[in-house]
This record gives structure tokens, sequence and C-alpha cells, in this order.
């Protein structure tokens, strides 16, 4: 049997890391993409390897064009297929308000955070197969505040929230476009989760200080996040799928 292939956008830290992991013990050979950290990345190359699977860390930043047509390149020079792709690279920034927020950082959440899965999602399909019997599959990361962005009142940022609402576009729509080949396209949609990210948007606490909010009592885990990923991943006869991952918010 064919071992399936997957890469995995922003795969050296957080969720991305986790998933990686899951996935090799799943069953999946690994990509791990990073932008900056190759010791991280070889870190989960080596959580993929103790799996018995083979993994690539591979250098590229994921909303840049060329980067992204190497990046594929890469993978498909290894491994000569591709399944499975899970978009989870981005960014977010400090709590703001619009009127505050600079036309500058605009454009880099809407590049880093839209059109690099856009670019990744356009190359996958080249390389994924189209027989709709075989096909493959795409797992976008998007999140709550796609639809509960300004909930927070200071803890707002709606262009970060706009960002992931056009992810969950992009999935419903793709999705449609690419069923009759065969590539299902899903998206989870994390709240809180346990991870670096909330200390580069200046809220190292936000963790800590979520649980008070949450129905099931904690803040969510990487690890979380990766099973939902991967049952969007296998799942046979889900496309267009927007799986909240929230802790019941």
């Amino acid at each position: 049997m064919t071992t399936p292939v997957l890469i995995v956008t922003g795969g050296s830290r957080g969720i991305g890391a986790a998933t990686c992991a899951l996935a090799a013990e799943r069953g999946f050979d690994v990509v791990v993409n990073y932008r900056s950290n190759r010791q991280a990345a070889d870190e989960v190359v080596s959580r993929v390897e103790a799996s018995g699977r083979r993994g690539l860390a591979v250098q590229a930043d994921a909303s840049i064009e060329s980067d992204v047509a190497g990046l594929f390149q890469a993978v498909f020079d290894r491994f000569e297929r591709l399944d499975g792709l899970v978009n989870n690279a981005g960014i977010v920034d400090v709590p703001s308000p619009l009127k505050d927020i600079s036309a500058e950082r605009m454009m880099r959440m809407m590049t880093v955070n839209v059109v690099g899965p856009m670019l990744c999602a356009r190359e996958a399909i080249t390389h994924m197969s189209t027989d709709a019997r075989a096909g493959g599959s795409i797992v976008n990361v998007s999140s709550g505040a796609s639809h509960a962005a300004g909930r927070g009142g200071a803890d707002t940022y709606v262009d970060y929230g706009a960002s992931k609402g056009a992810i969950d576009t992009l999935t419903e729509g793709l999705a449609r476009e690419l069923a009759p080949s065969g590539i299902r396209v899903n998206a989870v949609r994390p709240g809180v989760i346990d991870t670096e990210i909330h200390a580069s948007g200046g809220q190292p606490d936000k963790p800590d200080q979520a649980p008070a909010k949450i129905p099931l009592g904690r803040v969510g885990r990487p690890n979380d996040v990766a099973e939902a990923i991967l049952y969007l991943l296998e799942a046979p006869f889900t496309t267009g799928a927007l799986l909240d991952v929230d802790g019941g918010v």
C-alpha cells in the first residue's frame, strides 16, 4: 500500500507541529514547512521519523508565490505524490480597533492569512490526483474569530477575523469547485488554544484568562485541533465543512 504524503504549512510549532506528529502516527509521510526556525522544524521531523514515517523540512514563506512553488516542487521531487495539505501558517497582531489599524497591517494580515492559503491550495490542486476515486484532501485552519470577531471588546481585532472569514468562504467555495475531482476541502475553526501565537499578538496571558468563558472549562491544546484536522483529512464523505474546535463557546 502506498503511503500518503501530507504538507503542513507552519508545521514547526503549535497546532502545525501537533498535526505533523499525529499525522505520522496515522500513517502519513509528512512535509514540515517552516518560515525561519529550522531547528524547530528538524525537531518535528524527528518526531515524524520516530513514528516510522518519512519526514522532510522545507523552508518557504507560504505567502510568497515563488516560495510556494518551490515548496511543492521539493515535495514532488522527493515523494512523487501529494495526498493532503493543511493550510496552517498564519499570523495575528495586537488587539486594535479598525480606526487605528494601518493599511500596511491590513495588507500583511490578508497576504499571509488569505493569499498564502490560496496560493498553497492552487499548487496542491496541480499536484493531487484528479481521479475522483483517489483525489486528495485540503484542511484550512480558520478561527472562531471568523464569526465572533469584536465580541471580546478590548480583545478585538476585526482584521484578523475578516481574514479568517475569507478562509471560511474559500473552504466552502473550493469544496464545491473541486468535488468532481475527488478533492475534498474542509476547515477547522479553533477557539483559544494554548500556543505561542497569543504572545505574538501581545496577549501572552490569554490562555490563562480564557477558561472562565469556555463551557468545557479549559483552553484547547494543540493536539485537540490536530485530532480534528486528521479527522477531516481522512473523512471520505465530508467536504465544505467548518468544524468548530472551541470548547463549546
